[in-house]
């Protein structure tokens, strides 16, 4: 994107500057403001993420080591997850993503330290897990819901969610790579570092925001934090829409998202023979292009990066849908392209073969996910949002950590293809049985 262009996303809503309408929640200065500050922290996120991964395998050689450390960010989900989603629906949003913000910022610090003086171990790293997963769990709820106000309303919501999307996997795009680069050249503590700044622009968008429509006045009349809780889950129970929604958000989290959790084991195992002649041509020879200090990264770093450029791609074609699309038929289309293509994952050897297919994995998962945020979103009064989505925060963040576990002790016991391969194909199964059962689903929206 040229400067120009950017110039013409920030000034969108001044005269004379138009918008195409894949663009359009643009148009609020606010979440303009929010689009450019989350941005760049997502791309720090990513590094973080990916420089983890290599971390602990580093330290441990081994898969249930990445999956004990997607299990200790899990820990801390349920009881703060729903705490904050009763939060966001009491005290302002914004308040509450500063503070979670600030604390990740410190967590990625002290890793990064840890890090950079060698000192670090695996134990220091899953103790961080915890923390992070405290932090997240907090703001995810307060995170979602505030779109809503960032747009002023649900007409742009389905655009702002999906702009989102693009905005988180811009950084799943752009984060792995330069994580490679920077892990690469030198070492993990750089990636840390690098995700502790990133989150200045996102305080500073926050603290940077015109007016918001006030909280609810709940605090005061409402009942205490249980009963408060217990309102939204009756709500969802309810509505049988909201569960289905729900249900295939779940099995696919614990089934078919863990493949992430596994891609270490991908790049330096299972592709690694595909792999190796990028890795000579890049860090091998006389004069090397690149001098590498850690040369694993280079094949997880294309493969991550290839997720992003998919879940850019399915970004860019729901921003582009029109409003009155039947979502429906969207969701059910994601929901089974998305364990299909993982099958064609876990059977590949090449890697160039791989690098085509986790795109459309990317695409697919897009497709699926989005969607379904939305749905939860416009189905949900607005007094019930927040706790609606910190339910959704519980179910799809505890089943993906969750699912990393056991995708890692499977893994070990049949080795990362069998592992991704067996939940997809569950998960496919899964997805066809409601698409059969429930044909109303195909109707929502």
């Amino acid at each position: 994107m040229t400067l120009l262009e950017l110039r013409s996303l920030w000034l969108a809503k001044k005269p004379g500057v138009h918008l195409p309408a894949s663009l359009r929640a643009l148009r609020h200065r606010n979440y303009r403001l929010w689009f450019f500050g989350q941005g760049v922290s997502l791309i720090g996120t990513w590094m973080q993420t990916m420089a983890q991964q290599i971390l602990i395998y580093r330290l441990t050689g081994s898969a249930a080591a990445l999956g004990i450390a997607n299990l200790m960010t899990v820990l801390p989900l349920v009881p703060l997850a729903l705490w904050g989603g009763s939060l966001s629906d009491r005290v302002p949003k914004r308040r509450l993503i500063l503070i979670t913000q600030t604390a990740m910022l410190i967590q990625a610090l002290i890793l990064g330290i840890l890090a950079w003086t060698g000192i670090v171990q695996v134990w220091h790293v899953y103790v961080m897990c915890f923390l992070l997963g405290a932090a997240k769990a907090i703001d995810i709820p307060p995170r979602q819901a505030f779109v809503v106000d960032l747009v002023e309303g649900k007409d742009d919501l389905m655009n702002a969610i999906s702009l989102n999307s693009a905005i988180m996997n811009g950084g799943r795009l752009l984060g792995p790579a330069l994580a490679g680069l920077a892990i690469a050249t030198m070492g993990e503590a750089m990636a840390f570092f690098l995700n502790a700044l990133s989150f200045v622009a996102v305080i500073i968008a926050l603290l940077s925001m015109g007016d918001l429509p006030p909280s609810s006045n709940e605090m005061m009349a409402s009942p205490g934090l249980i009963a408060h809780t217990i309102e939204g889950v009756r709500y969802v129970l309810k509505e049988r829409p909201m569960l289905v929604l729900l249900s295939m958000i779940g099995v696919s989290a614990f089934l078919s998202m863990p493949y992430n959790t596994l891609m270490p084991i991908f790049a330096n195992d299972v592709l690694k023979e595909s792999a190796a002649p990028i890795i000579t041509f890049l860090c091998g020879g006389d004069q090397p292009l690149m001098r590498c200090q850690a040369p694993e990264a280079l094949p997880l770093g294309i493969l991550l990066t290839a997720v992003g450029l998919g879940a850019i791609v399915g970004s860019v074609i729901v921003a582009s849908l029109p409003e009155r699309v039947q979502r429906g038929k969207i969701l059910i289309i994601g929901n089974l392209t998305f364990p299909l293509f993982l099958l064609t994952f876990a059977a590949s050897r090449s890697m160039a073969l791989s690098t085509i297919v986790i795109v459309l994995v990317g695409i697919s998962f897009v497709l699926q996910n989005v969607v379904a945020i939305t749905l939860l979103q416009i189905s949900s009064p607005d007094r019930l949002r927040g706790r609606v989505l910190g339910l959704y925060s519980v179910i799809f963040q505890g089943m993906l950590n969750i699912g990393g576990l056991q995708a890692g002790i499977v893994a070990d016991w049949v080795g990362a293809p069998m592992s991704v391969g067996i939940g997809a194909a569950v998960s496919l199964l899964f997805g066809l049985w409601v698409a059969i059962r429930y044909p109303k689903v195909r109707e929502l929206g």
